[in-house]
């Protein structure tokens, strides 16, 4: 039963923020418009529910000339290749806010294991195998409020286990309250986020 409630709650309150964070969204675009080269959002294909890939949005934070497709971890000098306003929307976390659109779309959710880039294989054949892929991705889950950048990939497929093993209301509610004690803190938060790899010169459509 609370599939259906939680898919409704997904496109009201995904609706309802992109509406409300109209002019914030807008103006994000039109400052990365004026100083980034390339696309401000662009799509990138990640790993969706049951492991079918999709295109995410972003907010573009990485200059245009960095390896695609790579986890920022994997970068020799990551910093580098983020532009001055990229630091800053990664820092705060407002690069992922085009994400409540792939909400809406049924893409994603707010709650669910993170979408992780097709070429983190190793993880990605641990969540198939822990059925830890039969959610939909969230814009935040449990392994993003239990370490986010410090967990390694054996803790990050466990931790998405465990939220398909005890999926409900109050879980989610749970995770939500400690992603906004994060998001405060910045706890866990290394800038360079390797899940977030928006090296990519896929445009939008």
């Amino acid at each position: 039963m609370y599939w259906y409630v939680k898919r409704a709650l997904d496109i009201v309150l995904s609706l309802f923020l992109l509406i409300l964070l109209s002019p914030l969204l807008l103006g994000i675009y039109l400052i990365l418009a004026v100083t980034t080269k390339g696309q401000p959002i662009f799509r990138q294909q990640r790993a969706g529910r049951f492991s079918h890939p999709f295109y995410m949005y972003k907010f573009r934070t990485m200059y245009p000339d960095a390896p695609p497709n790579m986890p920022t971890m994997d970068f020799k000098d990551a910093n580098r290749y983020v532009t001055p306003f990229g630091h800053l929307l990664r820092y705060t976390s407002l690069d992922e806010l085009p994400q409540l659109w792939n909400i809406l779309k049924g893409d994603m959710s707010f709650i669910g294991p993170r979408p992780v880039v097709l070429a983190e294989v190793e993880l990605l054949l641990k969540r198939k195998r822990l059925r830890a892929d039969q959610v939909r991705p969230g814009l935040t889950g449990l392994a993003q409020v239990r370490g986010r950048d410090d967990v390694d990939i054996q803790h990050k497929a466990r931790y998405d286990a465990y939220y398909i093993d005890h999926f409900s209301f109050w879980l989610d509610v749970k995770i939500l309250i400690q992603t906004v004690f994060c998001l405060v803190t910045h706890r866990g938060l290394h800038e360079s986020r390797p899940e977030d790899s928006d090296n990519t010169d896929q445009k939008t459509s």
